[in-house]
């Protein structure tokens, strides 16, 4: 049984990108193993401090990430 984790900021996703993210794990599991698997793909969503990650050296936080987004 697949189990999947996934760890985004606190309060990065409303309650439809949560479902949506959900759903579109799920499909990529099953596409790439077997459909018979899609009720027993677990995935579980946590949710990090904002401040609370830390990538080369530094914190990093949920307006950090925006930036970078709105950047591109």
């Amino acid at each position: 049984m697949p189990l999947i984790e996934i760890k985004v900021f606190e309060d990065e996703l409303n309650q439809m990108q949560t479902h949506d993210l959900v759903n579109k794990i799920t499909d990529a599991v099953t596409d790439v193993t077997s459909e018979k698997l899609r009720n027993m793909t677990w995935i579980t969503i946590s949710e990090i401090k904002s401040g609370h990650w830390g990538v080369g050296g530094k914190t990093l936080g949920l307006d950090d990430v925006k930036n970078l987004i709105a950047s591109d």
